[in-house]
């Protein structure tokens, strides 16, 4: 007879029965089981494809991965547990103590702290420069820049960055373009083929759309991305299993979600643009917006899911 703490600690396991599921299993488990420590030492290594620990790599992360990869005609690929651990996933690996990064000025609150005052503390400068003027965006060039930082839509301001310009900036300085792509999504915009070498999703937002998940992600090219997973396993900023399974399925509806938030917000801009207690209502689908004409050279028919309008009254 056999005791039960001899049965129930054994590790499980599930005979293959030579079919597979439609849908991708949620593989929660922390720890895998390796044949011997060297095998485990070739997968951390990179050397050979396996799962050692979730926190370097697990296959609800490569699932999602793969997607977003083939979405941004990316190379590499790799999910963060939000989308400041991506960017800052982007900083740590790119730069180091005594680098310089260009941020633009309209970047997210949050990402501008982080790239400012978090950056100084591990010893890397910034400049913060208006990416639109690009007489400013050269003078503000170092020795050491490493990074330039934008967002395609900027939060929550709605200026569109011409990312074919600052990427041909970057380069010639020697510099990478890196490019939040939150509020475009890979639907509206693919930076990669606009020249940028980075681009980061918070997939909590649109690319998930449920309002369930933290989660970012950074792709580019293989070139740049020797330091990416370890700096995602030391600094701690991997994605759990349930969050990467979650956002996959957001992913299936995601092409469908865009066109409808794109439609809708342009309804509402004009409807809010009649409102006599609106004073100023900024949508890049206005044709008198400043970037319209950039923004439809980079988006096509649609202008983004988010509108920003000012209030009679200072608000």
């Amino acid at each position: 007879m056999h005791r039960a703490d001899d049965i129930c600690p054994r590790p499980e396991s599930v005979e293959s029965s030579g079919t597979r599921p439609l849908a991708a299993p949620i593989y929660p488990t922390s720890v895998w089981i390796c044949e011997s420590t060297d095998q485990a030492e070739r997968m951390l290594a990179g050397d050979e494809a396996g799962y050692v620990y979730q926190r370097d790599a697990h296959p609800n992360a490569d699932i999602f991965a793969d997607k977003c990869r083939l979405l941004h005609n990316a190379e590499r690929v790799a999910v963060a547990a939000s989308g400041m651990s991506a960017l800052a996933a982007a900083m740590l690996s790119q730069t180091r103590s005594g680098d310089h990064i260009l941020v633009g000025r309209r970047l997210y609150g949050r990402s501008q702290l982080l790239l400012t005052q978090e950056a100084a503390r591990c010893g890397i400068d910034s400049t913060v420069v208006d990416t639109d003027d690009r007489n400013a965006v050269e003078a503000a060039f170092r020795g050491r820049t490493r990074l330039v930082v934008v967002e395609t839509i900027a939060n929550p301001t709605l200026q569109v960055a011409d990312l074919h310009g600052l990427a041909h900036i970057a380069h010639r300085h020697q510099a990478k373009l890196l490019v939040d792509n939150t509020f475009a999504t890979p639907v509206l915009c693919r930076p990669l083929d606009c020249g940028a070498d980075l681009v980061l999703e918070s997939v909590s937002k649109q690319m998930n759309g449920h309002s369930d998940v933290m989660l970012g992600l950074l792709a580019g090219r293989a070139a740049d991305w020797s330091r990416v997973p370890l700096v995602l396993s030391a600094w701690g900023l991997a994605a759990s299993p349930f969050d990467c399974w979650l956002a996959s399925r957001g992913l299936a509806t995601l092409h469908l979600r865009v066109e409808r938030a794109c439609a809708n917000a342009m309804r509402a801009a004009e409807f809010l643009r009649g409102r006599a207690t609106v004073r100023q209502v900024d949508y890049p689908g206005f044709p008198d917006h400043p970037q319209h004409d950039l923004a439809l050279r980079q988006f096509g028919s649609r202008f983004g899911s988010v509108v920003t309008f000012h209030l009679e009254g200072g608000r």
